[in-house]
């Protein structure tokens, strides 16, 4: 079964240059013409989208040095963002994604879920929606939360308990007021924000399943720690 937010979602709704050369007394032949661009109408390079492939990873067996701000680094082919993990809200979650992501499971990978102003979701390695580690954490975030924008949170099943995570994650773009807490609190993107517009823009709008319509590629996910 496919990690959605299992909620309805409400969609929201380059000049070229030319020149020729010559002389008075004899015509010159025309450069040929420019390559095409590899850069989309979004100012991201179109790339292809990586091979789809199966993982399992160990659960890690202890959470993260609390006394520690923890922070991720995501390069995505449309520039890079920076996440700064909820150790205390989510022990568990945030422990498995640091293991997973040092592990080289996020390498590439896509943002296989892009609905414009609610989400974008990454972080499976089959790219179907379906994928994970091989096994699930759980952390119940507090009653009181609000995915705001640029909360990164982690997708679960419809029938997964309330904090249930495996590998995918999805980062807020936009209104997501209306979902309740029942996902896994990972953290907030704290720079990089104009990335994380850029990519969420590469979806349909009338498209509730969030289609992508240009492939991301996230290339590399990198921790560190202060």
């Amino acid at each position: 079964m496919a990690r959605v937010l299992g909620l309805g979602i409400a969609v929201v709704l380059a000049a070229a240059l030319a020149g020729c050369g010559g002389s008075s007394t004899k015509s010159s032949t025309p450069p040929p013409p420019p390559p095409p661009s590899s850069t989309g109408a979004s100012g991201c390079p179109q790339v292809s989208a990586p091979l789809s492939r199966s993982e399992s990873r160990k659960r890690p067996a202890k959470p993260l040095d609390a006394s520690k701000t923890w922070i991720a680094a995501v390069d995505t082919s449309c520039g890079s963002f920076t996440i700064k993990l909820d150790v205390k809200d989510s022990p568990h979650t945030t422990a498995s994604f640091v293991s997973l992501a040092r592990s080289g499971f996020y390498d590439d990978t896509t943002f296989h879920r892009i609905v414009p102003g609610f989400v974008i979701q990454g972080g499976d390695p089959t790219a179907t929606g379906t994928g994970g580690p091989g096994y699930s954490v759980v952390d119940k975030p507090p009653a009181k939360t609000s995915y705001a924008l640029g909360v990164v949170a982690m997708a679960k099943t419809s029938t997964e308990p309330s904090g249930a995570s495996g590998s995918q994650f999805f980062v807020v773009t936009g209104d997501a007021s209306f979902l309740t807490p029942d996902y896994a609190l990972l953290g907030k993107v704290v720079d990089g924000m104009a990335v994380v517009d850029k990519i969420g823009r590469l979806g349909d709008p009338s498209d509730p399943n969030g289609t992508p319509t240009q492939v991301v590629v996230v290339r590399k996910i990198t921790i560190s720690s202060s």
